[in-house]
């Protein structure tokens, strides 16, 4: 007679593999695991959309008219934050789903904060959640820690155009 599986006492919505599937599927998490240009679009979308908040504060301290190329350089630094705070929180949705992936214990609430429990995975589940985050979580997080980066690389190459243009 064959041992049955062993039964997860984990409620539905808080076993890893279905955050995972719940994160993949939801229509802001699922961003991350677009084409390039899909990916890339909502960024540049932000990132022209916080013009509107970073051109002005930027006018106020170098005028567009006197001082158009430090405006330039402060409104465009500036604007990164809004599509900055947004890559920010999907990098905190896929770390957090991964690291319950990874862990060979899951902690888990039956009906409250004040009755946690944990469960320990059998081999079978922390093998398969091990290869859900090698190759479907990890690309995610490359492409994100790129993306940054990327806004590491732009912030750097503005401030050095202001260093040789402007000086200190």
């Amino acid at each position: 007679m064959k041992p049955s599986a062993p039964v997860c006492p984990v409620p539905s919505e808080q076993q890893p593999l279905n955050e995972f599937r719940d994160l993949a599927e939801s229509w802001y998490f699922r961003w991350a695991t677009l084409g390039l240009v899909s990916y890339l679009k909502p960024i540049v979308v932000l990132w022209g959309m916080s013009w509107l908040l970073s051109a002005p504060v930027a006018a106020v301290s170098f005028p567009a008219q006197k001082h158009p190329g430090q405006f330039v350089l402060c409104a465009a630094a500036g604007a990164l934050v809004l599509p900055g705070l947004a890559l920010v929180r999907l990098l905190l949705g896929w770390l957090y789903v991964r690291d319950r992936l990874l862990r060979e214990t899951i902690f888990y609430e039956e009906s409250g904060w004040y009755d946690g429990q944990t469960w320990t995975k059998p081999d079978e589940v922390v093998q398969r959640d091990r290869l859900i985050v090698t190759y479907q979580i990890k690309p995610i997080l490359q492409r994100l820690l790129l993306t940054f980066a990327a806004f590491g690389g732009v912030l750097v190459l503005g401030a050095s155009v202001w260093i040789v243009l402007f000086g200190f």
